[in-house]
This record gives C-alpha cells, structure tokens and sequence, in this order.
C-alpha cells in the first residue's frame, strides 16, 4: 500500500475556512432558536447556511482524497491526507444525524430551549462536526510543520472544534451569566442559592473547555501566539451572539478576550524566559488563564452593573478556575522521564 502525500497548507486552510461556514450557520440558527419562539419547520435559512457548509466541507475533504488516487486502488480508504480519515468518518456521522434529525422532527416537533441540546440527533452533529472540522488540526500536528498558513489553519480548526462542543455546553457558559450582578442569596436551597452556584459552576465548566485545547496545542511545543485570544473570542462571540449580543454580557466577552491576550503574551514570554521543557509549564499556563481571564470577565461586570457577590464567591471564583486551570495543565502534560538504575550487588563483576 502507497503511502498518501499529505495535506498542503493551502488545502487545510481551505478545510477551515469551509469548517468556518459551517460553524456561521450553526451560530445563526442558534440565534435563530433563542429569538424566533414560532419556528415549526427544520427548512430555513439558517439551517440551510448550516448544512450547505457541512456539504462544502465534507465534498472538499472527499475531493482531497480523490485527487491522491493515483497509485490507490481503493482511494476512498487509503489516500486521505494525514488526519483526514477521522475527518470523512465524522462527515458521515453528521450525514446519518441530519437525516435522522428531520426524522425526529416530524415525529417530536421543533426544540427550542434546552431540549435542543440534548436531542441525541443533535448530538450526532455535534460528535460529526467536531471530527469534521478538526481535520487540519490533526494536518498540522502529523505534519510538524511551523509554516504560518499551516499553523493559522490548525490553531482556526482548533477554535472551530472547540465551538462545536462548546454549543452543546450553552447552558453551562460562563459569557452568558451575569448572576455575579445580582444580589446572593445564601441560603440553602433557595433560587439565589442556587442561581449562584451555577453561576460558579459555569465558570469552572467554560475553564475546562478552553484551557483543553490550550494545553494540547502547548503540549506539542507549538505555542502560537493568539491561541488563547482566538479560542476565548470565538467561544465567547458564539454565546452572546445567540442571545442577540446583549449590552452587558458582550463588552464582559470582550473584556475576557483581552484577558486571553495578556495570557498570550505571558505564555509567551514565560516560554521565551524559561524554555519550552521547563517545569510546571503546562500547569502555570492552566492557570493563568482561569485567573487572568476571569478577572477580566468579573472586573467587565462590576464596572458595569456592580458585582453583588460576596468577596469570597467572587474571589473563589477566580481562585477556583485557576486551580481547575492548572489541573487540566498538569493532566496535559508529557510524564517527567524516569531513569531506572539497577543496584550493583557486592562481589559482582560489571562488564562494559
């Protein structure tokens, strides 16, 4: 069997820009569900956005195989580039679960809230697109290449991977919270109690999501400046793009993403002073995203509507997400070397 000729950096860029679609169309059918409360049909404009860019996507990503079957007998299993052929499976699976979601459609009617999340047709899309629009990333990791078109396309896949589940986390964003404006509640039980906690709860949920793909990206010496920027500023565009961009939640997303740019700056410099083999790196690159961030993020609010939290929720918080931060750091990163030496027993001759 020949071995297929990977992936060119224009081809991945084409994949993420196709991914980029995709993604736009999930973003306006999601603002689509959140502020249209009459849809009763799965064919509107905003679907049809969604899955004409699921086409292109999945067409394209075909088409690089077919145009690598010289020398392939069967080019359909052998002669997709390098982390591609995890991309077609989920090209399928997203074909099986759009099918199947028109299906349930007819048969359970049009979700609207939190419904819609959990349908297991949606879920479906969700596993597809996410190994779908991923394909570059993986390009660019088999590749080892550091090329700037390469890089952008494998870093923009990343985000687009990380939008995709992100989506299904919606309820759990820390960018669509504004509890910590709100006076708390502290007892047990009672709706302030319980709005607060998961208020809390979002913001440790949006650190894991994020701070994954950061270290990952980290893990393989491929620090990219504007990693953390582009991940927080589409993650956080996509939530508050859904609600219809509201006043408050949006300048404290922006507020976020200039705190993932100060985190890219020092990531940097930190890698620059101490080496990219330095101890602990992965980990204080953890959390100095859960603080720096949402520092930003609660700063944005309080200088807006006035943080109502107790000093102890709202430093907790931060605290809290730095800790999850350099956990998540500290289960990316590669095992410290260890070197075995055998006991040399007395009156034991060694030989060299």
């Amino acid at each position: 069997m020949s071995i297929s000729r990977a992936a060119s950096p224009r081809e991945d860029a084409l994949t993420t820009f196709f991914g980029a679609w995709l993604v736009g169309g999930a973003l306006t059918d999601g603002w689509a569900h959140n502020n249209i409360r009459a849809l009763e049909t799965i064919f509107t404009p905003w679907h049809a956005i969604l899955y004409s860019g699921f086409v292109a996507t999945a067409l394209w990503t075909v088409f690089l195989a077919y145009r690598r079957r010289d020398g392939h007998r069967l080019w359909w299993r052998d002669a997709w580039p390098a982390g591609y052929k995890v991309g077609v499976v989920g090209a399928v699976i997203f074909f099986f679960a759009g099918n199947l979601d028109l299906v349930w459609h007819s048969v359970f009617g049009i979700e609207t809230d939190l419904d819609a999340l959990f349908s297991p047709t949606h879920i479906g899309l969700a596993i597809g697109s996410g190994l779908l629009l991923t394909s570059p990333l993986r390009s660019w990791w088999a590749a080892g290449s550091t090329g700037t078109l390469r890089t952008a396309a494998g870093i923009g896949a990343l985000v687009l991977g990380t939008t995709s589940t992100a989506v299904f986390l919606i309820y759990a964003s820390a960018f669509q919270s504004i509890e910590p404006t709100r006076p708390y509640a502290g007892a047990q039980g009672t709706p302030g109690y319980l709005a607060a906690s998961m208020s809390l709860t979002s913001y440790l949920v949006t650190t894991a999501l994020l701070v994954l793909p950061l270290t990952l990206v980290l893990r393989r010496r491929s620090a990219v400046p504007g990693t953390a920027t582009a991940l927080v500023a589409v993650v956080a565009l996509f939530a508050v793009g859904i609600l219809d961009l509201p006043g408050t939640q949006t300048v404290a997303a922006g507020a976020a993403t200039a705190g993932a740019v100060v985190v890219d700056i020092l990531v940097g410099y930190l890698d620059r002073a101490r080496g990219l083999d330095a101890p602990l790196r992965l980990p204080l690159a953890g959390a100095l995203f859960g603080a720096v961030v949402w520092s930003a993020h609660l700063l944005a609010l309080d200088l807006l509507e006035g943080v109502r939290w107790p000093v102890e929720l709202w430093s907790g918080t931060i605290v809290m997400s730095a800790a999850v931060g350099a956990l998540i750091g500290g289960l990316a990163a590669r095992p410290a070397e260890v070197v075995v030496s055998r006991p040399v027993r007395a009156g034991s001759v060694v030989r060299s």
